[in-house]
């Protein structure tokens, strides 16, 4: 199975463009065009250091499974991470994954891996928020829209408050948090109205996934939110039932949403995030030179995979132009006039309240 999926990174590194991971209603994107060139750097694996040190080890293998598209960033980042983990341990851990989809949507996959029927999977936060609803902080709108990547990997991945309480709420859900991966990109709105001012949003009819703070922020700026299923958007967008919808911007082009759309706004309202998670009860039966090896692999396909999310970022923009959208930005005016709206104030309070203060531990995390 090992070289099955060795065969299957380098084919997806040498000839598919990288897209992030869909959510559970988003897994079946395409890659974006015109990105191959970075996503065949660093492709090799970690060297074997001290591998003497599991020969005594009894084999172990991991069930992995995710709902990301081939060539998706959640994809090649469990792929990079396979390869890692076999090379440093010479052969004596390995993967046997399941993407695309393969063994159930994404809370299916993350009940599996809760349950210990799969030991391992990659998600975005959102869905994985129903199992650990300390997530919630990643709903905390424009929260990360200011910081660089480096500065939300050392919020997120980090060793601070804000992380100590995410992996005490993780294990308490019957999971260990391996990492999370991001590019600081976004989830930003496409319309067929043109969004200049935060005045141009009031009524506006938007698709948005089913989570009741992201209904909440879009009721708070006066839009009119209303969750569709992701396969029957294009078509809402179309007809003109829907006016709008928000996406990452390679989720936007690989759905063809510049046929139906006439703007891409950024307003970067929630970060493009995936996270990786390990079933603890598995985790906690390892030797702990396995346990030091799936840290390092995760370490180790993190830094090959990250630095080539901005680079998908800005060719699916420039595939949406290319396509006859135009894309409005806005200036930190706008983004402080949401954070200064008193709905949105009332929605960091509840999360904050939610998640046991771990809202603010993360914006302090991001100062």
């Amino acid at each position: 199975m090992m070289k099955k999926v060795l065969a299957l990174v380098l084919s997806l590194l040498m000839v598919m463009s990288m897209v992030a991971c869909g959510t559970s209603d988003e897994g079946t994107s395409t890659p974006a065009p015109d990105t191959q060139a970075d996503t065949q750097a660093d492709t090799q694996a970690t060297e074997p250091a001290e591998t003497g040190k599991y020969d005594a080890l009894d084999p172990v293998e991991l069930v992995a499974a995710d709902n990301c598209a081939p060539g998706a960033a959640g994809n090649l980042w469990f792929l990079a991470f396979a390869k890692q983990l076999e090379a440093i341990t010479g052969g004596k851990m390995t993967v046997d994954y399941h993407g695309n989809s393969e063994l159930g949507s994404d809370p299916d996959i993350l009940r599996q891996t809760q349950s210990g029927d799969i030991q391992i999977q990659v998600s975005q936060t959102a869905p994985a928020a129903s199992f650990v609803p300390e997530l919630a902080v990643f709903d905390l709108p424009m929260v990360f829209a200011s910081s660089s990547a480096e500065k939300i990997d050392s919020a997120i991945n980090g060793d601070n408050p804000f992380t100590e309480g995410m992996r005490a709420a993780y294990e308490a859900n019957g999971f260990v948090l391996l990492g999370y991966l991001q590019g600081a990109t976004f989830r930003l709105t496409t319309s067929n109205k043109e969004l200049r001012t935060l005045e141009d949003f009031a009524s506006l009819k938007i698709r948005t996934m089913d989570n009741p703070n992201h209904l909440a922020f879009w009721k708070a700026l006066g839009a009119d939110p209303q969750p569709l299923a992701f396969a029957e958007l294009y078509d809402a967008l179309r007809l003109g039932t829907y006016d709008a919808e928000e996406n990452a911007a390679d989720t936007c082009l690989n759905s063809k949403f510049q046929e139906v759309q006439k703007y891409l706004a950024l307003t970067n309202h929630i970060l493009y995030c995936n996270q990786m998670t390990i079933n603890k009860d598995f985790y906690d039966a390892l030797d702990p030179a396995y346990q030091e090896a799936i840290q390092e692999a995760v370490k180790a396909a993190t830094a090959e995979i990250a630095p080539n999310l901005v680079k998908i970022d800005a060719d699916s923009k420039a595939g949406l132009v290319e396509g006859g959208i135009e894309i409005i930005e806005y200036n930190d005016d706008f983004y402080a006039g949401i954070l200064e709206n008193q709905g949105v104030k009332d929605l960091y309070a509840k999360i904050d309240a939610d998640t046991n203060g771990l809202a603010t531990k993360l914006q302090d995390a991001l100062k």
